[in-house]
């Protein structure tokens, strides 16, 4: 399992630095095929993703829990003029529906729980 190589848990963590820094770059790189929203549902639906696979003990409502409060904060941080960002709930709205969806899926899917 890829989880007991330590792969997961630094994927989860690269993602996370990368999603935050990409979100607050002044003039972020420009990916055309893909909106503004597709773009925040890709970002933390992989965070909901690997966050329920590398800390399967912790709590999935508590890792929704954060991972909203992570994108709520991302929009109140691009409302800092220096920035040249936009602050829009809808963004957030887009993070969290992401992060809901995809953690609903995999408690469907009953994936297998590490034990330690």
């Amino acid at each position: 399992m890829l989880h007991r190589n330590g792969i997961i848990a630094p994927a989860f963590w690269l993602c996370l630095a990368g999603a935050v820094t990409l979100a607050l770059l002044p003039h972020p790189p420009h990916i055309p095929a893909m909106g503004d929203k597709a773009q925040h549902m890709l970002a933390f639906g992989t965070l909901a993703f690997l966050g329920a696979l590398a800390f399967p003990r912790f709590p999935r409502v508590h890792l929704a829990e954060r991972l909203s409060f992570l994108g709520a904060l991302v929009e109140v941080l691009q409302a800092i003029p220096a920035l040249h960002r936009d602050c829009d709930i809808r963004d957030w709205i887009a993070d969290t529906i992401a992060i809901v969806a995809v953690l609903a899926l995999l408690h469907m899917l009953n994936l297998p729980r590490r034990k330690r």
